[in-house]
């Protein structure tokens, strides 16, 4: 079908009706879909069960240099996960520490902590500050702008451009404004575009110059080793990059294998600068006797090494790969050529972003969750909930059957076409 936007009026009434009745007929089946967030499928979390086989007798929870992982201590994390993904984030192993579950939970205490207690580099903690201010690249991640909301951090949107974000604009901003003490990233298969920065954004990151000297690079790379294709998109070593451009202290990575192995039971890591790594360790002893030993040890020997981790991927991206694909070729389908709806096609991660005609996704994701399907809500990939332009929206298919995720698209892309059409009708 040709361009929306050429039609005449009573063509586009004419389609509108047609496109209603699917609608009802939607509505009709009584649907109860919810695609609001990026939660692997129990086919993906099954991927792992062999895990709760690897530690058998006593001498199974000893590491290699004799720690009882069953015991207190370690509060940064044993050897050999330190050794494991060290290599998977490309860092050395005094660069990193193993935490608990959640790297959403180590994003959240590196923010407090910055808060009630500085940075490395810091004059006075951040708290102390007439005001903070992150600059937030969007479409992004909805729970890195909740925690700057719950400590009342300001947040500056910033673009997403085809390499990532605008860095004219980031590197503007930053040599002005003292009160920019950080930046949200999700680097490689970015939520919800699906984008991995350029080399030259690694590089522009590193060297831009900053008129707070206790900024900081809030680095998301939760999608690391999470490619859907065997295109795999290459990331810089922005750590590396920081250290030769004289800012070694500049970043702060953060990765996990939620999406690698369990959602509610993997394990989260933060890797930055040894200064940084130190100050965060002392501050941390502070705060726990050791996280989950026990779960580090048993990740260490069910995902062996990066080898092995690779061949995992590939099982996770084989169940993947086929739902991404239903959603490209049902938006194909149905809204290619219309010129009312624009996405971007991932090589990996776990989201498809989706933009409509200008002041279209509200109504969008409200007319699909009527019908049954439930959306992450519109907005919700801007800084407090508002997208300016109310065009994102963000589709992940990972849970969902196969089945029920072509049904879902389907009755996404007809509420698009009718949002659209009521837009150009009052135009």
């Amino acid at each position: 079908m040709r361009s929306f936007g050429s039609m005449s009026k009573d063509e586009l009434r004419e389609h509108i009706n047609s496109l209603r009745k699917r609608y009802d007929e939607f509505k009709s089946k009584n649907l109860k879909l919810d695609m609001s967030r990026g939660k692997p499928c129990p086919e993906q979390v099954a991927l792992s069960m062999g895990m709760f086989e690897c530690l058998k007798t006593e001498e199974d929870y000893i590491t290699a240099d004799g720690i009882d992982t069953r015991n207190y201590g370690v509060p940064d994390g044993i050897r050999e996960a330190k050794e494991l993904f060290a290599e998977m984030l490309e860092v050395n192993t005094n660069e990193i520490i193993i935490g608990g579950n959640s790297s959403l939970n180590l994003m959240y205490d590196t923010i407090a902590r910055a808060m009630l207690l500085g940075v490395y580099g810091s004059d006075t903690p951040w708290c102390k500050l007439p005001k903070v201010k992150f600059l937030c690249p969007s479409p992004g991640y909805d729970r890195h702008f909740g925690i700057c909301e719950q400590f009342g951090i300001e947040m500056i949107v910033i673009d997403m451009k085809d390499d990532g974000p605008d860095m004219d604009a980031v590197e503007k901003l930053v040599a002005e404004d003292e009160l920019i003490k950080g930046i949200w990233c999700v680097p490689k298969y970015s939520n919800p575009d699906g984008i991995t920065y350029s080399d030259s954004v690694v590089d522009r990151f590193a060297k831009m110059k900053t008129k707070a000297k206790d900024f900081r690079i809030f680095w998301d790379n939760a999608y690391i080793v999470h490619h859907l294709t065997d295109r795999h998109d290459e990331l810089k070593n922005i750590l590396t990059a920081c250290k030769e451009a004289g800012n070694p202290d500049r970043v702060f990575i953060f990765s996990s294998t939620s999406k690698i192995t369990f959602p509610g039971a993997g394990v989260a890591m933060l890797a930055s600068s040894e200064n940084n790594i130190n100050t965060i360790k002392k501050q941390m002893s502070k705060q726990t006797i050791g996280p989950d030993k026990i779960n580090q040890l048993r990740h260490v020997r069910f995902l062996k090494n990066m080898n092995n981790i690779e061949e995992h991927m590939k099982k996770h991206a084989a169940i993947l790969r086929p739902k991404f694909d239903a959603v490209l070729d049902i938006l194909e389908k149905e809204l290619s050529g219309k010129d009312i709806a624009w996405w971007h096609k991932p090589n990996g991660g776990y989201f498809i972003s989706l933009n409509t005609m200008d002041g279209c996704a509200s109504t969008v994701v409200k007319m699909a969750k009527e019908a049954g399907v439930t959306l992450t809500n519109a907005g919700a990939t801007f800084p407090y909930g508002k997208d300016p332009r109310d065009r994102n929206i963000r589709i992940a298919p990972s849970y969902p059957s196969l089945d029920e995720l072509k049904l879902a698209i389907e009755l996404l892309c007809i509420c698009v076409q009718i949002a659209s059409i009521e837009k150009l009708l009052q135009g």
